[in-house]
């Protein structure tokens, strides 16, 4: 079920309420009695996975799933440096 954000037009109270898609708007402030309106909030709608975006809509240069084409990792380089002391000379 969706949360839903109101806000009141007389006192300026906002709250939520978790609703069904089939419910009535809320019409009265539970505060002063008011009137509210819906106000519009972001999504939280997440896509999560391996990646309908990378099997269906991305070009065969920067497809996600082509193991042989996936960026290099800088890990190894930072893991020398660290073995270096503050003056950049190793240990």
């Amino acid at each position: 079920m969706p949360i839903y954000k109101y806000g009141c037009e007389s006192c300026g109270y906002e709250f939520e309420e978790l609703q069904k898609i089939s419910d009535k708007p809320i019409e009265k402030c539970p505060k002063c009695s008011g009137k509210v309106r819906k106000k519009v909030t972001h999504s939280s709608f997440i896509l999560k996975g391996s990646g309908w975006y990378a099997t269906d809509y991305a070009n065969n240069s920067t497809n996600l799933n082509d193991k042989n084409k996936a960026p290099k990792c800088a890990c190894s380089a930072k893991k020398d440096d660290s073995a270096k002391g503050k003056d950049g000379k190793a240990a």
